[in-house]
């Protein structure tokens, strides 16, 4: 990073855009945002302002994204602005070629560790039915070939 280079300019920029998009979206955004991240409207407020320096998490990049709607040119936009204020940043998700993505909305219990387990368990569940799914159904015996118990 050149000495010049001002990360507080850089963080406006991609929040600039993350504003643009909430703003037009549907009353409520902002509530549906802070549940999905499990945070409060006033952190939502923070990261979805410019003015204010709190950068937005990595770790709530695609649930902002998917939560928002971007459409592929608001995305790519943001996480051109994203990627200059935070460079060392993995960069844009890729996803496996025939998959995509699913956001959920859940209570929070209250306690980081029950709300873990219930996270946990949803991904488990999500592994095993993305195995069947990539599961041949040619390669299973057809019911004459069934063994008889």
């Amino acid at each position: 990073m050149s000495p010049e280079f001002d990360r507080g300019a850089a963080v406006a920029a991609y929040k600039a855009v993350l504003k643009r998009v909430v703003d037009n979206r549907p009353s409520g955004t902002r509530h549906r945002l802070a549940i999905a991240l499990g945070t409060n409207r006033s952190f939502v407020s923070q990261i979805t302002n410019p003015a204010y320096a709190v950068p937005v998490p990595a770790g709530h990049v695609d649930t902002i994204l998917e939560v928002c709607h971007f459409t592929a040119t608001e995305r790519a936009e943001f996480y051109a602005a994203y990627f200059v204020a935070h460079p060392r940043s993995a960069g844009p998700p890729v996803a496996a070629a025939g998959t995509r993505t699913l956001v959920l909305t859940l209570p929070d219990r209250g306690d980081p560790r029950a709300n873990r387990r219930v996270d946990d368990a949803i991904r488990e569940i999500a592994r095993q039915i993305a195995r069947l799914a990539e599961t041949d159904p040619d390669d299973s015996p057809s019911p004459t070939e069934r063994p008889r118990p």
